[in-house]
């Protein structure tokens, strides 16, 4: 039974909680714009700090070093991007349409990312940098290889295709932009390069029924970034 000192005790300290989570939510959001945008080693915690108006010892009251918020901000993504993909695929009328859902989602995730984020993370933070390949190992293979035996279910995919492979490959590709002599010879920003990457996978999936429907995507696609063009 609650008692009035309880009730009292719990009045005070929900503010308090309620004050620690958006201070700690706010500095690992700000750290993530900075990421995407300058990369891991570039940004220092007096650059979080120093963006957010606060000082750098009010970033340790939350995190105890820089390694425990990069930790923090790539469990946040993978969790929202896991997210992202489960959504898209029950949304999803077939493999393809997942396939472009999918393009939809990385256009956005990468639009804006430093392409020296995953060097420096393998590099300068080796716990986060596990975290993330255990989520492309697991989760993101998983994930494809679940497309790939509904496409094929469908009649969507060619039927001899191997799945095992094709998965691990295609998981493979998505960090390939991120390599420093890919990225530093291509003249095109990394959403560009997963969908162009993304769709000549597709292409090769695909049997007569899939890539006619391809094509439906891709004209649908046109018409509304045209539409949206005019507005």
């Amino acid at each position: 039974m609650e008692t009035l000192v309880t009730k009292k005790v719990s009045i005070v300290l929900r503010p308090i909680m309620i004050e620690v989570f958006d201070t700690a939510g706010r500095i690992r959001q700000k750290a993530h714009d900075l990421f995407m945008q300058y990369g891991l080693k570039s940004v220092s915690m007096n650059d979080i700090a120093n963006s957010l108006g606060i000082s750098k010892k009010t970033i340790y009251i939350y995190y105890a070093d820089k390694d425990e918020l990069v930790n923090a901000v790539v469990g946040t993504v993978i969790k929202k991007n896991q997210l992202l993909c489960e959504t898209d695929r029950c949304n999803a009328v077939n493999a393809v349409h997942e396939i472009f859902l999918a393009v939809d989602m990385m256009k956005e995730l990468f639009r804006s990312m430093n392409p020296s984020l995953l060097y420096d993370m393998q590099k300068y933070y080796p716990g986060a940098f596990k975290k993330f390949m255990e989520h492309k190992n697991d989760y993101l293979f998983g994930l494809m290889k679940a497309n790939l035996k509904r496409g094929m279910e469908e009649n969507l995919y060619r039927p001899d295709l191997d799945v095992d492979v094709l998965s691990r490959f295609r998981v493979e590709c998505i960090i390939l932009p991120f390599t420093p002599d890919f990225h530093n010879n291509v003249k095109a920003n990394l959403a560009e390069i997963e969908e162009e990457l993304t769709m000549h996978f597709l292409y090769g999936l695909v049997s007569e029924k899939g890539y006619k429907l391809i094509l439906k995507y891709k004209e649908a696609r046109h018409k509304k970034l045209t539409a949206d063009a005019k507005k």
